[in-house]
């Protein structure tokens, strides 16, 4: 498994003032989410000057939508993701939603699907623009656990897989 981004261009002047993240997990050689992140410096009081903010979703299992304690889980996943990886922060802010979708009528042969989906921001607590990386690891395991893969111990690397996950468009009823 490995996690790789690209700069995505700015949407608005919100952003202008910093950079924007698009990653791919690479797990399953198959792209198994929708992330996206951005860097803000700040204008007003977030408790400190640089604002990251994140919009995560994955495919789940269609029971786990139902789950009351998924969003309080989903929750979880970025706050333990920012202190195992000693991230100093302040003001974390967001939802989780989940969500079930069937289709009808002409679109009644669309498969089923249930999502989780994580909105986050929190203050990155920097030391003269010094202590990103944390953040970016956080970052990046908030990614692996939402879409299902939880984080290896270090020195462990995932076995590839043989077979590649059904894409969203080939699962038909």
């Amino acid at each position: 498994m490995s996690v790789s981004t690209v700069e995505a261009s700015n949407p608005d002047a919100l952003t202008a003032a910093a950079g924007r993240l698009t990653p791919k997990i690479a797990a399953l050689d198959a792209t198994i989410t929708t992330q996206r992140a951005a860097l803000v410096r700040l204008n007003a009081a977030w408790q400190g000057t640089f604002r990251c903010v994140t919009f995560a979703r994955a495919d789940v299992d269609p029971e786990m939508v139902t789950d009351p304690l998924l969003a309080s889980v989903g929750w979880s996943w970025l706050i333990d993701a920012l202190e195992s990886r000693g991230a100093a922060y302040g003001a974390p802010s967001g939802t989780v939603t989940s969500v079930a979708s069937e289709s009808f009528g002409g679109m009644a042969d669309e498969a089923p699907r249930a999502e989780v989906e994580v909105r986050a921001s929190w203050t990155a607590l920097l030391n003269d623009g010094i202590g990103l990386i944390p953040h970016l690891s956080a970052w990046a395991e908030l990614l692996c656990m939402t879409a299902g893969l939880p984080p290896l111990p270090a020195g462990v690397v995932m076995m590839p897989s043989r077979r590649n996950p059904p894409s969203r468009n080939s699962r038909r009823r």
